[in-house]
């Protein structure tokens, strides 16, 4: 039984790298005991076994497949030693392909030549056999774009067949991730293809020697073999049938290429007259260059060529010269066309404008298309301003069956906010904003409109200017002021056209001027213009808070378009209409005062406070102070503009309007006082609970009387007299309103005339009713002066008087402790002279109706001693004079005991009459 053998194992291989179809020799140990033992061999996953020749146990001859992976392992296997191993590798390198033209030693695969039509970068010609890859490594593209490639190498190329290649822009294009050791490897092939061309057909033979040493043992070995078999000449001999079929093999050959043979000479002498082209090639690629630059908008390349063009063959006889000249003019024809296209259309920026029009100067073209660019872009603001009025009013128009606000409170976006886009100068967002009291409602159009307006002006307008600014000074040409025939050509137009662009901006500001007003102020507008720039109809009356943020926009426009040094002439127009918008503000602001102001009495709810008012004089302060405030704006004086409380019909106006709306709220007063209780059936008054509850009463939930409205009124009046008017004349004198002495003068009087009605309306409905009571009391019983007891103390009517007195008293005290000595004295007064009447209209006294008459009159007078006044003094000394005078001092000590007594027994009731007794109300 026979020793198993050992697997193969392949230790070296010779070369260790090659192409496809190479020929290698392998060396190893167990290689196989002959060529039948050989049963497999691959070569980096390649089956080799068709081309191996098994020469012994260490060593095989076999050529290397097209395997697909690039470095692999040698596997011998063998019927006696099974799969075997490998302590080498071998590197497949990729076939470089060959020219159907080009030199080969071997038999080339027709799948693996070099095809000119598919293979060959875009831009080189036909006739060039180029590689495509001149660097030999493998092609790493970038993330570099080909636009931003032609930005940074302008006038070069990345094709390494043009004139003007850049190695930068191609290294980068194709290169760009590639190692630096890569490189080198790059730049020794380089080399090398270098060193092969100057070597001409050594390379070659040196790369196919093996061949040609295969090819020569070959044919010796056929020699060899004619020889023994001795049959050179004779005829049907193998070496005759071999010559025969050489020669058939020839002149089939022949036949393959000579289609190729003839195209070859055909193509050099296409060659040899594209070189004689190609010095002039520039002007033959010049028309098909001008269309892909033009598509591609590098204008200045065009323009560079035009002219190198125009300066070279401008004034050729060469017919064939002159005929592609003419196809460059015409191109450039179209461009132009094109270049004024572009400047006339619109939105454009400045940029852009400045830019065509240098490019169509460089161009040579016809007219002045500066002049073109600015008279279009004026008729375009123009037509701007009067879209967006029609669009409001259309869309008024449309919308006028639909409710007024939206459920967010926004107003609807307009289309012509689009326009806005092309706005270089940027506003600040409070323009935008409504005031707080107006964010829940809907903006109003007029608003909406003169805020897009103002975006249209001072969005396009600053453009505008800055172009003629150029246009003066030349810089449309040489930014850095460089003198030249264009810009002198520049300077020259626009000192013709000045007067021109002043006309224009004339009509700019006019229009803005015009179509605010017609939104606005109709009323200042005449017929023909209103038919123009009106249109809005019968639309609600803006509110001030409104009117000032039109202000404030129409503010900012004349800021922006001052901040461009336009001349102060050419805005004046805008400031009138600010002038104008400043006075119609302030007069709608006082209307609306007056409005609210009226509607103060529905907010009474006669809470009083510990001083005896409501809250009504403080939200009359209140109301004026928030409209004061609410014109601090638009009254405000800006550089440039006149205070408008400086105008006299202004001061004529806004004092009789600031007069009224006091009248208004006195008037308001006067109507609560003249409320019934049935005009009372929501309203109660509640008492500070720091005052003394002195009428007793009166309960949280109490409903006022007419007469504690009376008195609450007649309170306020005071406040209103002594502070609120004082006050509002210092906030009408620090806003800088004039006639505040008139306005103050007419407040006070028309309270002081109020007061007084209401007052005495008031002593009368309590002073009644007393008076009244004390003739009845006085002669109830039948009592008669001449005929009664001696007297025993004061009479019961006189303490009901009292009684009722001091109810009069807790009355008014429980709402103004102020109120108190007025409403007392007036109240005496009318009783005192009640008993001055009724004494003096008595006949005769006896002694005991003297005393009991002198009793009752001492008792009166000394109870309301703090109240008297001179007429209550002098009604009571007339009482007594018709007295009979007492005749002795026991009538008199009579009279004082009674008198005590009096005092003793009522004085918890007559404390209230005691000023020191009287306690502050805290507060």
């Amino acid at each position: 039984m026979s020793r198993a053998r050992q697997p193969p194992l392949v230790t070296g291989i010779s070369p260790n790298e090659g192409t496809p179809w190479t020929k290698v020799t392998i060396r190893g140990e167990n290689l196989g005991t002959g060529p039948a033992d050989l049963i497999g061999l691959s070569i980096c996953g390649h089956n080799c076994l068709l081309t191996a020749e098994w020469m012994s146990a260490s060593k095989i001859v076999c050529r290397v497949g097209p395997a697909k992976d690039d470095k692999g392992e040698i596997i011998v296997t063998t019927k006696s030693g099974g799969d075997g191993t490998s302590t080498v590798s071998f590197k497949l390198l990729k076939a470089e392909k060959i020219g159907i033209l080009d030199q080969s030693a071997v038999w080339v695969d027709e799948m693996n030549y070099y095809d000119m039509r598919t293979d060959r970068n875009k831009g080189i010609s036909p006739l060039s056999l180029r590689p495509s890859n001149p660097l030999g490594i493998d092609v790493d593209k970038g993330k570099v774009s080909q636009k931003d490639l032609e930005g940074m190498f302008p006038a070069v190329s990345g094709d390494f067949t043009r004139e003007n290649f850049s190695a930068t822009w191609y290294l980068i294009e194709n290169h760009s991730g590639t190692s630096f050791d890569q490189l080198r490897v790059a730049a020794s092939n380089l080399k090398k293809q270098a060193t092969k061309k100057n070597e001409g057909s050594l390379p070659y033979v040196k790369s196919g020697l093996s061949t040609f040493f295969e090819a020569q043992d070959a044919l010796a070995a056929i020699h060899q073999r004619l020889e023994s078999d001795g049959t050179e000449r004779v005829e049907g001999s193998m070496t005759k049938r071999l010559e025969n079929t050489l020669n058939r093999a020839s002149d089939t050959a022949d036949t393959l290429f000579q289609e190729v043979l003839g195209r070859k000479d055909k193509a050099d002498s296409t060659r040899n007259a594209l070189n004689v082209l190609q010095r002039f090639k520039f002007l033959f690629n010049l028309p098909l260059n001008i269309e892909r630059n033009i598509q591609k908008g590098d204008y200045d390349v065009v323009i560079n060529d035009y002219e190198k063009a125009k300066s070279l063959f401008g004034n050729t006889e060469v017919p064939v010269f002159k005929k592609v000249y003419a196809e460059v003019e015409t191109r450039i024809g179209a461009l132009r066309s094109l270049l004024l296209d572009k400047l006339l259309e619109t939105p454009s920026t400045l940029h852009d404008q400045k830019r065509y029009i240098r490019y169509l100067s460089d161009l040579h073209a016809s007219g002045d298309p500066a002049w073109q660019c600015i008279w279009a872009q004026h008729k375009w603001i123009l037509q701007l301003m009067q879209n967006c009025k029609d669009e409001f009013i259309n869309e008024k128009r449309v919308g006028a069956g639909s409710t007024g606000a939206d459920p967010e409170g926004e107003a609807r976006p307009l289309a012509l906010s689009r326009l806005s886009h092309t706005a270089s100068l940027k506003r600040g967002g409070s323009m935008h904003t409504p005031r707080p009291s107006a964010m829940r409602y809907e903006t109003p159009q007029q608003v909406q409109f003169v805020d897009k307006l103002s975006d249209v002006v001072i969005g396009q307008l600053p453009n505008f200017w800055k172009l003629w600014i150029s246009y003066v000074n030349g810089s449309l040409f040489s930014e850095t002021g460089e003198k030249s025939g264009q810009v002198e050509r520049s300077k020259k137009n626009a000192r013709q056209k000045q007067s021109d662009f002043k006309k224009m901006i004339e009509e700019v500001t006019h229009r803005l001027v015009k179509l605010v007003r017609g939104a606005l102020l109709p009323a200042t507008l005449s017929e023909l213009d209103l038919k123009l720039y009106g249109g809005w109809g019968n639309k609600t009356e803006l509110s001030g808070p409104w009117l000032t943020q039109v202000i404030h926009t129409v503010r900012i426009s004349h800021e922006a378009l001052s901040a461009l040094e336009i001349p102060n002439d050419l805005l004046q127009v805008i400031q009138d209409i600010l002038l104008d918008l400043r006075v119609h503000c302030l007069l709608v602001t006082l209307h609306q005062a007056g409005e609210d102001v009226r509607r103060l009495a529905e907010k009474e709810n006669w809470v009083v406070d510990n001083e005896g008012i409501t809250s009504l004089p403080a939200q009359f302060e209140q109301c004026m102070v928030q409209m004061l405030q609410s014109l601090r704006e638009p009254m405000e004086t800006r550089p440039g503009e006149i205070n408008v409380l400086q105008l006299e019909q202004a001061q004529d106006q806004t004092t009789e309007l600031c007069v009224s709306i006091m009248k208004v709220f006195i008037s308001c007063v006067e109507e609560l006082s003249t409320k019934t209780d049935a005009d009372m059936d929501t309203a109660h008054m509640a008492v500070d609970l720091a005052s003394p509850d002195l009428f007793g009463g009166v309960q949280e939930d109490f409903h006022p009387s007419q007469e504690q409205r009376l008195l609450i009124i007649l309170s306020n009046c005071q406040y209103l007299e002594k502070h609120t008017f004082l006050n509002l004349a210092e906030h009408f004198e620090k806003h800088g309103f004039t006639g505040t002495d008139k306005i103050t003068r007419v407040s006070v009087n028309g309270v002081r005339e109020l007061d007084s009605r209401l007052f005495e309306a008031y002593i009368e409905r309590k002073a009644d009713p007393i008076v009244g009571s004390l003739e009845p009391g006085i002669y109830a019983g039948y009592f008669d002066w001449r005929d009664c007891l001696p007297p025993t103390g004061v009479r019961n009517y006189l303490k009901e008087a009292l009684v009722n007195i001091i109810t009069v008293h807790a009355e008014v005290f429980t709402v103004s402790k102020e109120l108190v000595p007025r409403a007392l004295s007036h109240l005496v007064e009318a009783v005192a002279e009640e008993m001055s009447r009724l004494m003096q209209c008595v006949s005769s006294f006896s002694k005991n109706g003297a005393l009991q008459a002198r009793l009752e009159l001492c008792a009166l007078r000394d109870a309301v001693g703090s109240y008297l006044t001179s007429e209550s003094n002098a009604s009571f000394k007339q009482a007594v004079e018709a007295l009979p005078q007492l005749q002795s001092g026991a009538d008199k000590k009579l009279l004082e005991e009674l008198l005590n007594k009096f005092k003793s027994s009522m004085h918890l009731q007559l404390t209230c009459f005691h000023p020191s007794c009287v306690q502050p109300v805290k507060r």
